[in-house]
Parts: C-alpha cells; sequence; structure tokens
C-alpha cells in the first residue's frame, strides 16, 4: 500500500501529504464539534427547553464550522495541486534527464512510443498516488482514531465496536492488491502496446495506403484494441466487485454501530443528544477509508506504470572509464567495425577504412550492405558496436556526445522541420546567428527568393512542412545543416526522391563544403561520387573495394558493374522520354 522506493523518489512530496491529511484532520475536528452542537441543539429541543442562546450559540458554532471547514478545504486542494506539480514535474525531469544521459541511441533499448505514454499517462497515473492515495492513507488511519478517542467518553463500548469494524475495510484492499497486481500489469502492458501500434501505424499511413496494406494492419490494430478493452473490462469488474464489498463492510460497519447505540439509548446509559452524535458519526468511522478503497485502484494503475518508470531509470548506461574529451577534428579511422541490432545477424562485419581529414569520401553499395548504418555509429545513434571508431585518434565513446552533435551534422533524406516559421526551423542549429548568416545559407540552397516571396523568415510552415516541396524541404534542412557549421557532415542519401534542380543545388553545395569540411556521402546515384577523393564499396556488410572513381571502374569489379548498369538505365530513361 506504500511504495517506499516510490516515495524515496520524490521526499520533498511528504510535505505536502502531510499538510493535506492535516487539512482533512482539521475538517473532522469541526465536523465533529458541528454535530455534536447539532444534536445537543435537537435535545434542547425535544425536551422543550430550548433558548434563545441555545438557538444563538448553535448558529455560530455551526457557521464556524462550516467556515472552517470550508478553509480546510480550500488548503487541501492547495496542497494537492502543489503535490501534483511537484510529482509531475520531478519524474517527468527524471525521465527526461535518463533519455539524455542514454544519449541519442536511447531507442535501443526503448521505443519512443513507450516513453511518450510513460511520461503522459504513465505520470499522471502516479500523481494521482500522490496527490490523493497517500494523504487519504494518513487520513484515513487518523480519523478512526480520533473519533474513537472522543466518542469513548460518551459510551466505550459502541466506539469499540465501531473501532472493531474500521480494519475490515484495509483488509478487504490488502486482499484486492493481491489478486490484482497481475491484473494490473497486464492492463498497463496492454495499453503500452497498442499505443506503440497506435504510433506506428500513424506514423507509417500514407505508406500503408500506397502499398494497400491498411486494412490488414486496421484488423490488427482492432484485435489489439479488443484485448485492451478485455483487460479493461476485467479491471472495472474487479474495481467494481471490490468496491461493492468496501460498501457492504462500510455501511454495515455503521448499521451495527447504530444497533449498539440505540440499545445503549434504551438502557438509559446514553443522553439523547449522546446518541444522536453517535449514529450521525459512526458514518465518519468509514467513510475515509471507504474513500481510500476508491482511490487504491486508481494508484494501482499508478504503481504498474511506476513500475514502467523505474525499468527506464534504471537501465543501464554505457560507462566510460577515462573521462570523456571534448571533439577534436582530424582523421577518422574505422578498425575491426562489427555491429548487428541483434546478436544473431551482424549488418557489418570486420570492417576497416580510414577517412581523410576534410575530404570529400563517399560510401556505396547495394541497399542493405550497412552504408547507413556507418553513418548512425559515427554520429552515434548507435552505440553496442565491435571494434573502434577514433576521431584524430580519439575513441568516439571517449568523446563527449553533447560536443559531436556540436562538430557532426548529418542530413538525411528525410529531416524533421518542425510546424513554425523559417526563423524558426534555421535558428534551431544557432541559436547566435545573425539574421544575415540566414540570408546566406538561404541563398546558398537557392531559396532565398522563395522565402523573400512568402514573407521572409516570418514564412510559417506547416506541420512536417507540408506546405513545401520535397526539394524544398530537402534544401531548407540543408540549409539549417550549414547554419550549424560543423566540422563534420554526413549526407545519408540526401539527394533521394527530389527534383533535378534541387538535387544540382545541393551536390553543388557538398562539393563547396568539401574544400574545408569532412564530407561523407552515402547515395545511390553514383556520379555523385566522381569526385570524390575516396570511394568504399560495400556488400554485404564488407568492405570489398576501394579508391576514387577511375581506379574502381579500371577494377572492373562490384563498383563499376553498378555504375555501368545505372548509366545504362539512365540512358534507357532519357532516350525512352526524347523517343515520346
Amino acid at each position: 500500500m506504500i511504495n517506499k522506493k516510490l516515495i524515496a523518489l520524490i521526499p520533498s512530496s511528504i510535505k505536502y501529504i502531510t499538510l493535506i491529511a492535516f487539512s482533512n484532520w482539521i475538517s473532522l475536528l469541526f465536523n465533529i464539534l458541528a454535530i455534536f452542537s447539532i444534536a445537543y441543539f435537537i435535545e434542547n429541543l425535544f425536551n422543550k427547553t430550548i433558548t434563545p442562546l441555545h438557538i444563538l450559540m448553535t448558529f455560530l458554532v455551526i457557521s464556524l464550522s462550516v467556515i472552517l471547514r470550508y478553509v480546510s478545504a480550500m488548503k487541501s486542494t492547495n496542497y494537492s495541486y502543489l503535490a501534483s506539480s511537484e510529482v509531475k514535474n520531478k519524474l517527468r525531469l527524471l525521465i527526461y534527464n535518463k533519455l539524455l544521459q542514454l544519449g541519442i541511441s536511447y531507442n535501443e533499448k526503448i521505443s519512443t512510443s513507450h516513453v511518450i505514454q510513460m511520461a503522459g499517462e504513465g505520470v499522471e497515473q502516479i500523481e494521482i498516488y500522490f496527490s490523493k492515495y497517500l494523504p487519504q492513507l494518513f487520513y484515513s488511519i487518523a480519523a478512526p482514531l480520533t473519533l474513537f478517542l472522543v466518542l469513548s467518553f460518551i459510551n466505550l463500548k459502541v466506539s469499540l465496536v465501531l473501532l472493531i469494524c474500521v480494519p475490515l475495510i484495509p483488509i478487504s484492499i490488502i486482499s484486492i492488491n493481491k489478486l490484482s497486481k497481475k491484473l494490473f500489469h497486464k492492463y498497463w502492458s496492454s495499453y503500452t502496446s497498442l499505443g506503440d501500434s497506435f504510433l506506428d501505424n500513424l506514423g507509417g499511413l500514407v505508406t500503408l495506403k500506397i502499398y494497400g496494406d491498411d486494412g490488414y494492419h486496421n484488423k490488427k490494430m482492432n484485435q489489439e484494441a479488443e484485448d485492451f478493452r478485455k483487460i479493461t473490462m476485467k479491471v472495472l469488474t474487479m474495481q467494481l466487485n471490490s468496491i461493492t464489498l468496501m460498501d457492504l463492510i462500510a455501511y454495515g460497519g455503521a448499521a451495527i454501530g447504530i444497533i449498539f447505540t440505540l440499545i445503549e439509548f434504551n438502557r438509559h446509559t446514553i443522553t439523547l443528544a449522546q446518541a444522536i452524535a453517535l449514529i450521525l458519526l459512526s458514518s465518519e468511522f468509514f467513510i475515509p477509508l471507504r474513500l481510500l478503497g476508491s482511490f487504491f485502484h486508481v494508484a494501482m494503475n499508478g504503481m504498474a506504470a511506476a513500475s514502467n518508470i523505474f525499468s527506464l531509470l534504471e537501465l543501464e548506461e554505457k560507462t566510460v572509464k577515462k573521462p570523456q574529451q571534448d571533439f577534436v577534428n582530424g582523421n577518422i579511422e574505422i578498425s575491426n567495425l562489427s555491429f548487428g541490432y541483434n546478436e544473431e545477424a551482424f549488418i557489418l562485419k570486420d570492417i576497416s577504412l580510414k577517412i581523410p581529414c576534410n575530404s570529400l569520401t563517399s560510401i556505396v553499395g547495394e541497399s542493405g550492405s550497412g552504408k547507413s548504418t556507418i553513418a548512425s555509429l559515427l554520429i552515434g545513434f548507435n552505440k553496442n558496436f565491435k571494434g573502434s571508431i577514433t576521431i584524430n585518434n580519439m575513441p568516439i565513446n571517449g568523446i563527449c556526445e553533447k560536443s559531436i552533435m556540436k562538430n557532426m551534422c548529418i542530413i538525411k533524406h528525410e529531416n524533421y522541420l518542425f510546424k513554425g516559421t523559417v526563423f524558426e526551423n534555421l535558428i534551431i542549429a544557432n541559436k547566435t546567428a545573425p539574421t544575415e548568416a540566414l540570408y546566406n545559407v538561404l541563398k546558398k540552397v537557392n531559396l532565398y527568393d522563395f522565402v523573400i516571396a512568402n514573407g521572409g523568415l516570418d514564412f510559417m510552415l506547416l506541420e512536417n512542412a507540408s506546405n513545401l516541396s520535397g526539394g524544398q524541404a530537402q534544401r531548407l534542412a540543408l540549409a539549417r545543416g550549414l547554419l550549424h557549421d560543423a566540422s563534420i557532415y554526413v549526407f545519408d542519401e540526401a539527394t533521394s526522391n527530389i527534383d533535378a534542380e534541387s538535387e544540382n543545388v545541393i551536390y553543388h553545395v557538398i562539393k563547396e563544403l568539401s574544400d574545408t569540411k569532412t564530407i561523407i556521402l552515402i547515395s545511390h546515384r553514383l556520379t555523385h561520387h566522381i569526385d570524390s577523393d575516396v570511394i568504399f564499396v560495400l556488400k554485404g556488410g564488407r568492405l570489398v573495394e576501394e579508391g576514387k572513381h577511375e581506379e574502381l571502374l579500371k577494377q572492373n569489379g562490384i563498383y563499376s558493374h553498378l555504375y555501368t548498369e545505372q548509366k545504362e538505365l539512365e540512358n534507357l530513361f532519357t532516350g525512352g522520354t526524347q523517343c515520346a
């Protein structure tokens, strides 16, 4: 019922939990005072001994009790809000910091959709545990004991009977806890699985439509939704049954207390006022614990979410024995590099190559040969590789990730452009860049005139830059990359699926950059590699050829075959267009 590990994670919340419980306890004291005042007023009215002073005193006591209970309720609500804010901020900050510690390769260990669900719905469920459940738990302990101490002065027997019945509710809660723990874990697992599928299908909806496979995925997700509905119904059934059980105990306990009160009143051991007070306050023994039972079910869902958050926070981070160094530009050397997304299949197999500083280096090969994987390893998207990658003789794992991100830039065939102005999308690459620098990079990628014609840097991009053509979006992403002014640029199919004009602009910029930057070019278009200082050819995850364009053609090997085949296809396509 109390998760010490979770509370230890957010120790500052204990203060607010205590204050909420204390505010509720103060409210209870004034409720007792008001009920006693009403009880004695009814007794005087029944005995016809009522006087104006009795009326005035009763009115003042009830008014004061109502006002102070209102203030206590307001304070309790305020403290609940503060506890809620504290918990949500701390947990989301812990999740965020953990992702930063894991680095850009975090998705090797946990999916993005899982993180989103934990940081969203998961944290919301845990917040209720702190702001509602725990304060109610402590108040539920204090309330029956306080009532017992007060009412025992009236009649010890009735007070004792009520107090003895109270533990039946927490006993039922503990029993339910043992039965429902696995159920709630299944519920949360089903919920996160459905979220994973939804995010995946939503992101790939266009692809599914193109290939006509949306119907299959629709049925598959419907089945997952049906499974989630069934587990949700099981949870709700369990909750309804437990609520019914707690209601029976609460109302049954109160009824037993009332029966004993009437027996004592019939024996003339208590007065009418005392009997009325006992009857009205008998339910107060059970209401706090009954409310605790309601919060308990939400808290259990929060506990299931907490276990997932702890799993994330306890993920091992790749430790570096030596202090991490700042990036220093130099030659990139890859030695005996092997890598696979799982241990059963390696994508890269014992690759060794050297990329000279401030040069244009190309990596080519058929699809699936491992070109993009090398780029991902260089940037740090994946880290669990065998062998070594060094920059200026410094192991890449020994270089501070922040420093790598500052000095290396990757431009892929799909680059995310945020909803917002052109200025906002460019400035994220260099917060201190002057306006003139923004215009200069736009001129380099031949977007200046277009941007100026559409409102300048305040031109608003829609979600994922849907109001730009593919070529314009790619050139804007290139402009952002140029503004970053990195030492090493990786172009991974940056000219794929765009118009000829944009392709030529991007290739011209790449050539110009290679005079002062280290450029790694990955492209299926082999004509782009003619001017490269060195070309590395991959096949089946292995390095099979290397050299300049002319040297590789003379070898009459894989590169020569690929280049010749591609030229023939291009000539055929061009010839067909001319005939038409």
